[in-house]
Formats: structure tokens, sequence, C-alpha cells
């Protein structure tokens, strides 16, 4: 009982702004939470991102709607709001520091594409995000798979879905289908998003 009590919990974050949230989010964080037995995965949108012009990205309201409907009635992944909560730009590194110190048992994977491992050196305190939290980068073809940084590769079912391609198919009038769950682009075309990108 003393183990079970002071077992350490295992969490995946999968950050993001989410600018519609779609399968291939999904899917990523689903299987790394199974490929790495994490107790348990959320998808934490960004307030501000620190990398993408805000222009582009929808309120954190909206983007915070399409993410509940996304996970609505399943327990697999969750939805962290301390970003939006915080405001300002989304740094991951003061986020895992929050996140750290308000849950002390808590290991924490911070998943991130493969096609990201590169950028790593221009991340804001890198070298101190790493002493928090297991980096896990999902491998994408075409990108390499080796780092100087400490990096967990993690295997996942490529989808070539992009949050810029919906956004682009939407104001063309093409077809999204099957591209995200039919519930967010219920929302997105009740709301009218992205008509104009």
């Amino acid at each position: 009982m003393t183990t079970e009590l002071n077992k350490r919990k295992r969490v995946g974050i999968l950050g993001g702004s989410f600018n519609p949230i779609h399968y291939g989010h999904l899917v990523m964080a689903d299987q790394v939470k199974h490929e790495l037995a994490l107790d348990e995965c959320y998808l934490m949108p960004t307030y501000t991102p620190p990398h993408i012009d805000k222009k582009t990205t929808l309120s954190s309201d909206l983007r915070l709607d399409m993410l509940e409907l996304a996970v609505a009635g399943q327990d697999s992944l969750k939805i962290e709001t301390c970003e939006l909560d915080r405001g300002g730009v989304s740094y991951t590194y003061d986020t895992m520091a929050e996140l750290v110190e308000k849950n002390s048992n808590t290991d924490y994977f911070f998943i991130i594409g493969g096609d990201m491992v590169d950028y790593l050196p221009k991340w804001y305190r890198l070298e101190d995000l790493l002493e928090l939290v297991t980096l896990v980068a999902v491998k994408r073809p075409g990108y390499g798979e080796s780092s100087s940084y400490p990096v967990t590769w993690v295997e996942a079912p490529l989808m070539s879905i992009s949050s810029s391609l919906i956004r682009n198919h939407i104001s063309e009038g093409k077809s999204v289908n099957y591209f995200l769950p039919e519930n967010v682009l219920n929302y997105i075309q009740d709301k009218g998003l992205y008509q104009d990108v």
C-alpha cells in the first residue's frame, strides 16, 4: 500500500495552438500515452504562442471550445488550461516550472513532433526545461532521429494533416471531412471560422 501511495504519476503534455485541433494531434498524443505507458496525457493550448504570428491564431476561447469537443466522451486525453489561465506569451519552460511546482509527485513528458527537434536550440531556457521534463519526439519521415539533447523517440502513424492545411481548405471551400472530429468541424461551420485565411 505504501508503494502504491508513493508511486510517481507519469503525465504527457502536448502543447500547441490547436488552430484547429485535428486527428493528427489526437493520434500523436494517444500513441505517446500508450507507447510510454503514461497515466494521463493532456492537450495544452497556448495563450500566445512565442513563434506564431498572433494574427493567424483564433481567440483562446474558440480554440478551447474545439478542444473540449474533440475529447468529449472519452477518457484517453484531457485538457490542461494553465497557459490560457496565465495569459501572455506561453513559454514552455514557464509552464512546466509551474506544473512541476504544483505537482511534485509527477514526472512530465513533453511531446513534440520530430520536425521540431532541430529548433530546440532556439527554445527559451531549454537547458532548464530539460531538468523539468522528459522530452518526447514523435518520428517524422524526412527528419533525423537523433539529437544532441536527451530525446525519447516514439513511433506513431503518419498523418499528413496540419491546422494550416485545414484552414486553407476551408477558406478555399474544399472538403476537410475526416481531417478532424465531426463535432469540431460542425463547430467551425456554425461559427463561420477560417473563411478568410
